[in-house]
């Protein structure tokens, strides 16, 4: 069964790294599997290394990217003819823009072999544009294309959350019942499970002292993760004047459009060598490793891969409660002023500062319910987020459809 993958951009993220893993696991006696990629716009570092290093070799359109332009035009026929050329049984895009311009393709392809040739599409949201990515008048064009792609170009709907499944359809009203599959994302989970003794690199790196503990960020600089309210709660925590309060050392590590903004703002905020950017790390195991809590603030998320692999490292987390962020950490144990208290982290359903500062001077005052959090976390992902079970459920998925392709 030949499968013909397609992503808008490498770029440094979870996206990348599940279309690189699918690709590379998906090439064997039953499976034959070619990724096609946009590039990577200035301002955003490219995971192009990933593949090289997995042994995939893309199919590169230039001219396709994130934003919409009229070299969408371009890129359509760009992937029609890579679609004729490699004949796929099955066409499976990946992120908005990908989904978009891969799915016309793939109707396009359909109409012109006057249906001598079924090809099954499958989309994946890894996240969604729905809410606060754009204006009201952007995002109820982007919610009406995905409608009708929903409804005229795609056979099966990838959702990786149940969260994510109530607000594509249930809210929004995309596609049909039958059409979805919830298949939750995968990680190599033994590769942050035994950080091999680099717990103190970071530490060392960033001159934490032995009673401070470690918070960070990790992920992309962009707007949708809210790094701004990351930086005030980290203002609050320095300048606040409770002596209880345990010391933190605040860290991001990730790239993107917005660092010099946030690093001015770090400046105004007076932070100054209590936060620390990092850039991007190709050993994300070894950040991990140094840290005491992972943390974040996104307006926006499908499931983000940063608290997933927190998780695996044995780091607490907390986060604002969007998405699919509410299926990892759980059901609500305890309720407290401005946080809850779930199965797997702290999560905060305001946009207050004040309370994501509550929460997490609570997180780093209870070292018994870090342990807690802990335990139950890392159990969590290597039942739920293993790589092999991804590649398993894809696989199984594709044999469902095998069958109506061949029609």
């Amino acid at each position: 069964m030949k499968v013909l993958r397609i992503i808008a951009r490498l770029n440094v993220g979870g996206p990348a790294r599940h279309v690189v893993w699918l690709t590379e696991l998906l090439n064997d006696d039953e499976f034959k599997s070619v990724l096609i990629a946009g590039t990577v716009p200035a301002g955003e570092e490219s995971m192009n290394y990933l593949a090289e290093q997995h042994g995939v070799k893309p199919v590169f359109i230039e001219a396709m990217s994130r934003e919409l332009s009229p070299k969408d035009v371009v890129s359509l026929f760009k992937i029609l003819g890579e679609i004729r050329r490699q004949r796929p049984d099955i066409i499976h895009t990946h992120t908005a823009k990908a989904g978009t311009v891969g799915r016309v393709a793939a109707l396009l392809y359909r109409w012109s072999t006057f249906g001598a040739r079924r090809v099954a599409v499958v989309h994946t949201f890894h996240g969604h544009v729905f809410h606060s990515y754009y204006g009201k008048l952007k995002t109820s064009i982007f919610i009406t294309i995905e409608k009708v792609l929903a409804r005229v170009a795609t056979d099966k709907v990838v959702v990786i959350s149940q969260q994510q499944f109530h607000e594509i359809h249930e809210t929004y009203g995309v596609g049909r019942r039958d059409q979805f599959e919830i298949i939750p994302l995968g990680i190599d989970v033994d590769a942050f499970s035994d950080p091999g003794g680099k717990a103190d690199t970071l530490r060392t790196e960033v001159g934490a002292q032995k009673d401070e503990l470690i918070v960070g960020f990790v992920g992309r600089l962009t707007e949708i993760k809210d790094i701004s309210l990351y930086l005030h709660v980290a203002a609050k925590i320095k300048l606040g004047s409770d002596p209880d309060t345990p010391a933190m050392r605040f860290v991001i590590a990730g790239d993107g459009h917005l660092r010099q903004t946030l690093e001015q703002k770090a400046t105004d905020l007076g932070l100054g060598r209590s936060l620390h950017f990092l850039g991007n790390r190709p050993d994300a195991a070894a950040v991990y490793a140094g840290l005491d809590i992972v943390a974040l603030t996104s307006l926006n998320e499908g499931t983000p891969l940063s608290l997933i692999e927190a998780m695996a490292a044995g780091k607490p987390v907390i986060s604002t409660l969007v998405g699919g962020v509410r299926d990892l950490l759980g059901k609500i144990d305890d309720a407290k002023d401005g946080f809850v208290i779930c199965e797997r982290g702290i999560g905060i359903e305001s946009r207050s500062p004040d309370d994501f500062k509550k929460g997490l001077i609570y997180l780093a005052k209870n070292e018994k319910l870090r342990k807690r959090l802990i335990d139950a976390g890392r159990a969590f992902v290597r039942a739920e987020y293993a790589k092999e079970r991804l590649v398993l459920d894809i696989k199984q998925l594709y044999r469902r459809l095998a069958p109506e392709q061949k029609k």
